[in-house]
């Protein structure tokens, strides 16, 4: 099973890809649409990411929350299938309660994994809470604060941020 998101009877054309490959390759081919032409199937992925995510040891998510799944199934998803799987992942990594709330996760573009390799769990968690403070003004609590964006309680964001070493800039 080979897989390729190239036009490759183009890059034939172009000289970029062998033709005799193409054809040896080229026995069944199945056409995938991307994601954003399936959305029936984003919201059936996304609790499959789901289930898989909070198996894990100390993860008891169970399900997502309304305004989640209205954004998972109106969002153009560029990265198809893996940046829904990213955004499912980390959304159980941040969450404190038994469900997901993305709130304006996919308000902002997610960041370039090509910036982030070699980044620990660690690093990213503490990247995304500064940024999340910075796009609200560092407002910890509230309606607009960091820990309602984040799916965290306050007391929970605090810990998090004193164990990150984040503060407020002076």
């Amino acid at each position: 099973i080979a897989a390729t998101n190239k036009d490759l009877e183009r890059a034939i054309e172009t000289g970029k890809f062998r033709e005799d490959l193409f054809y040896r390759l080229n026995v069944f081919p199945i056409f995938i649409p991307p994601l954003r032409e399936r959305k029936p199937d984003v919201l059936l992925l996304a609790d499959h990411f789901l289930q898989r995510f909070s198996a894990e040891p100390g993860r008891d998510i169970r399900r997502l929350a309304t305004p989640a799944i209205d954004m998972l199934a109106s969002y153009h998803w560029p990265g198809n299938a893996r940046e829904l799987q990213n955004v499912i992942e980390r959304a159980v990594i941040l969450s404190a309660g038994g469900r997901i709330e993305l709130d304006d996760q996919l308000a902002a573009p997610l960041p370039d994994a090509r910036t982030k390799a070699g980044a620990t769990l660690e690093e990213i968690e503490r990247d995304h809470i500064l940024s999340v403070l910075e796009r609200v003004g560092w407002r910890v609590s509230g309606e607009r604060g960091a820990a309602r964006i984040l799916g965290l309680k306050r007391t929970t964001l605090e810990a998090r941020m004193s164990r990150l070493r984040i503060s407020r800039p002076a």
